[in-house]
């Protein structure tokens, strides 16, 4: 179906955005089956609707607790099921954070995110992040944290705390969840995000392709996320890093113009969300980059790691932002 076809049975005009319900698994298909061409002017025409289109926030991620964790996600090298060369750290301290903090807002990020490798936290270990929200706070910069499945009060101790956004992503799709992680169910995840949402934290929320899911599989994931109410404030896309002692290593990868139809249709399905490149961008050549930002990506993950695996470095990225003229989002 092409773009007027579709606007046509969607009963929207090109720079509409249908309302979430709108958006069934078939329509977002529609989407990634139309010519590449015209789905990048309509992501990009969304996204100058919403957004300054030359302008990417900038944030930093830093694994405050690093490996060990009981889960078996299948694409994660921080689990302890798994023998890929990632050792088990105790949770780092208030000024390694802190010390952390300071050196990404120097370097030009306005959020900061802290990653832990739980299944859930306990409370003292809530309490200990908690600290270390605060801290960033006192920083100038935005907080993030994605500690994994969060109990009753614990998203409301963190807004206390200061926290501005909270990361949870669905992964993948319900019907292909189950292929990827067997120790939580994806309506797991979605608890945690009702409790997130329930304590006023933003959400941010999205998945991983490259799993070896198909097109139909990456079309649910979207009408997924952008079915929530709301649908969330700041959408991941992340490509799979694949590493070796991980049951998805040795997968196919993705073509990368399939990575691009990805970020273009999350941005038409979430117009007024921040759409990140986040994993796997250092696989990217500046060439694929360069499409999604034009296809609506504004975020990227900032500086030389993403918890355990590389990212582009700070001289490179300011390299690439320079030939596009670019320029990190205030």
């Amino acid at each position: 179906m092409d773009t007027a076809s579709y606007n046509e049975s969607a009963g929207v005009g090109a720079d509409s955005s249908p309302r979430n319900e709108r958006w069934s698994t078939r329509h977002v298909e529609d989407l990634f089956d139309s010519p590449f061409n015209d789905l990048l002017h309509r992501a990009h025409t969304v996204h100058r609707r919403h957004f300054d289109p030359n302008a990417v926030q900038l944030s930093t991620l830093l694994s405050v607790k690093t490996g060990g964790c009981p889960e078996d996600c299948a694409y994660c090298p921080q689990s302890a099921r798994y023998r890929t060369g990632v050792a088990d750290e105790e949770l780092l301290s208030l000024e390694q954070v802190s010390a952390a903090a300071r050196l990404a807002k120097a370097n030009g990020a306005t959020r900061f995110c802290m990653g832990a490798a739980w299944r859930g936290p306990r409370q003292r270990e809530l309490e200990r992040v908690m600290e270390m929200v605060r801290a960033v706070r006192a920083e100038g910069l935005e907080t993030c944290a994605t500690l994994g499945l969060l109990k009753e009060g614990q998203a409301e101790q963190l807004k206390a705390a200061g926290l501005d956004y909270y990361n949870h992503n669905l992964d993948t799709s319900p019907e292909f969840y189950g292929e990827i992680i067997t120790t939580r169910t994806q309506d797991d995840r979605v608890q945690t995000l009702a409790r997130v949402r329930r304590a006023g934290i933003h959400v941010c929320c999205g998945g991983i392709i490259g799993m070896g899911e198909t097109r139909r599989t990456r079309a649910a994931l979207i009408a997924q996320l952008a079915a929530m109410e709301p649908y969330p404030e700041s959408v991941p896309i992340n490509n799979l890093v694949q590493v070796e002692g991980t049951p998805l290593h040795g997968t196919a990868p993705l073509d990368p113009l399939e990575f691009v139809r990805t970020i273009a249709c999350a941005r038409i399905t979430m117009p007024k969300a921040m759409v990140r490149l986040s994993a796997g961008r250092e696989a990217m050549s500046e060439a694929i980059q360069a499409l999604c930002f034009f296809a609506g990506a504004n975020s990227i993950f900032y500086g030389e790691k993403l918890l355990t695996t590389g990212n582009p470095d700070v001289e490179q990225d300011r390299a690439l932002f320079a030939k596009l003229g670019l320029r990190p989002r205030q």
